[in-house]
């Protein structure tokens, strides 16, 4: 109890205000000197009341952290994958990048077509701080006005092209110029070396490497790159921070390569002497295809005007399109072989078999067929080596008109070749019922019908092949599908008809001007009238020869075929000439111009392996100044113009061998003239230059 007390007494004491005196006198207030909450911590009550809010934060604080492991639990297993990749969507950006198209190759392995780098050059317009100078600066070199270059670059767009595949000195000047937001970058080009050469055939690409017309279009698949999909950074306004593949080597990507069977120098000399053909006769346009026989290739496949795929943008559709294999048209007497074939297969006739031309005028019904001459008796091979219409109509008659479209149209008159260009025609061949006797007649001669150069070409394949049909071939690589060959003509019958071709060259025939010195050639000349655009013929032709040599055992086939020549439309006067200067040429570059033993410089008589006219040149005795300079350079030349450069310079050369193409030469070329009576040269097979 005493303790109890005390305890009292001390805490009533505690508990008393103390009251302090000021220095004034007056006494303060009383002061509390109890510490904050003492009494609480020792109440049950306050102790009670303070533990609900003690559990509130600590439940809100536990459900915070488990908030925050939930949500990193979330972002890094759960979304992490969408998330990752939304940031490579944000940052990086995928660029298709196509490899190099394959390159184009002749059968010699020249280059026809190939791609290469070539510089474009683009604008990031967010980059450039002075769009007005920049125009002005950009405008020259890119050959636009300021305003045409502001309207591109002021746009807000982050990319934007300003030129695509410029020439080296463009890049260059856009190099130097240093330009803020101005890049360049490589794309692929295509390029075509030889220019003109064989361009409708091959044809071209647009800006994106994708074949348009030609060879490009018909195996733009084979010969286009591969895609790469490469990926590149971007910033955060979304601009590109790099350019261009990062593909080191692209050659795993690169397109197909195809070599064709086109030799560039036999194409060269067919579009030469083609454009010579139709500029010299007037005419509007020209076609031209050399065969080799032996193994249906194409050798050369030339049209004029010519076409520069280089610069595609500067013609029309009329100077690129293939006109060989789309147009057709109708071919006049070229046809009368297939009809002599038909009638000799069919045994309906045989070469000496007799036909009335009824001197130059015979009526079927309401219509008259002329011939160009008035004919009479005329034995089979006569009708085909004077091209009498009127005796062609009774021969085709003779047939019937079932039998005679039976082998047009298993020549392949009517269906597209095995080439599959873009565009092929098939041409018209309509079916024999619809054919009246008029029809028949006419479609002895070629009318009433038309056809395509590759049509025409391939059907006369099969005679210089005994006979036997197989498909034209325009690639050698990739290797074309295999196509069964059909016997169409025995080979007696073949050997008939090629023999009536060889009557056409001959003194009399109506083909004179394709003869070639030293070698047995036989072709058959068309003339054909043109239809109207309503109906009826009018009086544009076109003019056709086509040849094959040697006529023994054909190993070359030569269609030249001139549309609306105006001096001359005979085949035999406006093509045949060309015809002859491709064969011999063809014949001098593959070596396979006759070698006959007569040396022309000491003949008595002129010999055939030369033309008169040459040796009147090569054998007078005129008084001949020494030559002063160099010696011209006339190996692989024709020898009239051999002859007469020679001449020109006052030499008279001893002329050695024979055939129409100069294969050696002495003195060499570029040598000094010393004696002017000692050059000679020497004719046959070109044996190459030196």
């Amino acid at each position: 109890m005493a303790y109890e007390k005390r305890s009292r007494q001390r805490r009533e004491k505690a508990e008393k205000p103390k009251v302090r005196k000021a220095r004034n006198g007056y006494r303060s207030k009383p002061f509390s000197a109890r510490l904050p909450f003492a009494a609480d911590r020792e109440s049950p009550a306050a102790v009670r009341s303070a533990k609900p809010r003690v559990i509130v934060v600590g439940v809100v604080f536990a459900l915070l952290w488990v908030a925050l492991w939930g949500r990193a639990f979330q972002v890094q297993l759960v979304d992490g994958p969408e998330l990752a990749a939304m940031a490579r969507r944000q940052h990086l950006t995928s660029l298709t990048v196509m490899g190099p198209r394959g390159n184009i190759y002749d059968r010699t392995g020249r280059i026809m077509a190939k791609s290469v780098e070539l510089y474009s050059v683009f604008a990031r317009p967010l980059e450039i701080n002075d769009v007005a100078a920049a125009s002005r600066a950009l405008a020259p070199i890119l050959d636009r006005t300021p305003a045409q270059v502001r309207k591109l670059i002021g746009s807000k767009t982050t990319f934007v092209w300003l030129d695509r595949k410029v020439p080296d000195r463009v890049a260059s000047a856009v190099r130097n110029a240093h330009l803020d937001g101005i890049y360049l970058t490589t794309e692929y080009g295509r390029q075509y070396p030889n220019k003109h050469v064989a361009g409708q055939l091959l044809g071209f690409v647009g800006l994106d490497e994708q074949g348009l017309s030609g060879l490009e279009l018909a195996y733009d698949d084979y010969l286009a790159g591969k895609k790469v999909h490469l990926q590149v950074q971007r910033d955060a306004k979304g601009n590109v921070l790099s350019f261009g593949p990062s593909v080191d080597d692209l050659a795993s990507v690169k397109g197909g390569d195809i070599t064709l069977t086109i030799d560039a120098h036999i194409q060269l000399v067919a579009q030469e002497e083609l454009a010579k053909a139709v500029t010299e006769s007037g005419g509007k346009r020209g076609g031209c295809i050399v065969l080799d026989v032996e193994s249906n290739e194409v050798l050369a496949w030339a049209q004029y005007p010519f076409f520069n795929p280089n610069d595609y943008q500067r013609y029309g559709q009329a100077a690129w399109r293939n006109a060989l294999a789309i147009d057709a048209m109708e071919l006049g007497s070229t046809m009368k072989p297939f009809l002599m074939a038909a009638a000799l297969q069919e045994k309906v006739i045989d070469p000496d078999s007799l036909y009335f031309c009824e001197n130059g005028r015979y009526k079927i019904g309401r219509n008259t067929i002329r011939d160009t001459h008035k004919y009479g008796w005329l034995p089979a091979h006569e009708v085909l080596r004077y091209s009498s219409n009127i005796g062609s109509a009774k021969i085709a008659m003779t047939m019937g008109k079932k039998a005679y479209h039976g082998y047009l149209d298993r020549l392949g008159f009517g269906h597209k070749t095995s080439l599959d260009l873009p565009g092929e025609s098939p041409g018209i061949l309509r079916p024999p019922g619809s054919w009246r006797d008029i029809d028949l007649a006419t479609a002895a001669f070629g009318q009433g019908f038309s056809a395509t150069i590759p049509q025409l070409s391939k059907a006369f394949s099969c005679i210089a092949n005994q006979g036997v049909l197989r498909p034209l071939s325009l690639v050698k690589k990739p290797e074309p599908k295999a196509a069964d060959a059909v016997r169409i003509f025995s080979p007696e019958v073949s050997a008939q008809v090629l023999s009536m071709m060889r009557e056409v060259v001959e003194e009399d025939g109506t083909g004179t001007r394709a003869r070639i010195t030293g070698m047995q050639v036989g072709g058959k000349t068309g003339t054909a009238q043109k239809a109207g655009p309503t109906g009826g013929y009018g009086n544009q032709y076109v003019a056709t020869f086509l040849g094959l040599l040697p006529i023994e055992k054909p190993r070359y086939l030569i269609v030249v075929v001139v549309d609306e020549p105006q001096k001359s439309h005979y085949g035999g006067v406006v093509s045949a000439p060309a015809f002859h200067e491709i064969a011999v040429k063809t014949l001098a570059y593959r070596g396979d111009l006759p070698d006959m033993p007569m040396a022309c410089e000491k003949a008595d008589k002129p010999s055939p392996a030369c033309k008169p006219e040459e040796l009147k040149i090569a054998q007078a005795k005129a008084e001949a100044p020494t030559v002063q300079g160099a010696v011209p350079d006339v190996v692989g030349m024709p020898l009239r113009k051999a002859v007469e450069l020679f001449a020109a310079g006052g030499a008279v050369p001893t002329l050695k061998g024979a055939g129409e193409i100069v294969s050696r030469q002495t003195p060499k070329a570029g040598a000094e003239w010393k004696d002017a009576s000692k050059a000679t040269l020497w004719l046959g097979p070109a044996q190459g230059k030196g």
